[in-house]
């Protein structure tokens, strides 16, 4: 397992979405049996973001995205596979963090047999593959990832990622306004890591300050 740091309390949560998204890659999230160190996210803000759930305000689907934050929403894709956010900003704003993927560092037995037939960079490769790898489905919407007692432990990398190793995009299968993904580069990867998603559309990006 590659190292960690200490365990992430709400306060680091706060921020708004874009400022958490590069917080969380390099941390691990620990579900059970199983490590995940966090190599791609997408950020997402309610209000302002056409692509957020939250956008046209809350529902009960979504109340969970509206803080406080340090817990999960989880919600089915298509009908198909399951989607981990971590729920961040302030409470009554409507910020959240979708997780892409990820390298499994402990576990690795216990994710293949959750996902029999994978390669090992492939385990958690797109947020379907990876809340299936960690064990993550709807009974956990709502699941805290912060404080005492919370069943998920979110920690931060031993060193940060250096920020010439993070880089940003579009987000996958979202847009902007009339079509434009360009206006939401929302999307952040660890650059060269083999667990990223293939798919980067308009060009990766470094991001600065």
């Amino acid at each position: 397992m590659g190292p960690s740091g200490r365990r992430l309390v709400a306060q680091d949560l706060s921020a708004d979405p874009l400022t958490v998204a590069s917080v969380l890659l390099g941390s691990h999230l620990v579900v059970g049996d199983v490590t995940l160190r966090l190599t791609e996210v997408e950020a997402y803000w309610g209000s302002v973001d056409p692509g957020s759930h939250g956008y046209r305000g809350m529902t009960p689907r979504t109340e969970v995205m509206f803080g406080p934050p340090g817990r999960l929403y989880v919600y089915r894709s298509y009908g198909i596979h399951w989607c981990a956010n971590i729920v961040c900003g302030t409470k009554g704003e409507c910020a959240a963090v979708l997780l892409r993927a990820g390298e499994v560092v402990v576990g690795q037995g216990l994710a293949m047999e959750r996902r029999p037939g994978a390669a090992v960079r492939d385990l958690a490769r797109g947020p379907g593959r990876l809340t299936k790898a960690l064990g993550l489905d709807g009974d956990d919407d709502g699941a805290a990832v912060v404080g005492r007692g919370a069943r998920l432990v979110l920690r931060a990398p031993a060193e940060p990622v250096p920020a010439e190793r993070i880089r940003t995009g579009p987000r996958v299968g979202v847009s902007g306004p009339g079509g434009d993904a360009e206006a939401f580069p929302w999307r952040y990867w660890i650059d060269g890591d083999p667990t990223v998603s293939a798919y980067r559309p308009g060009g990766p990006r470094v991001r600065r300050g």
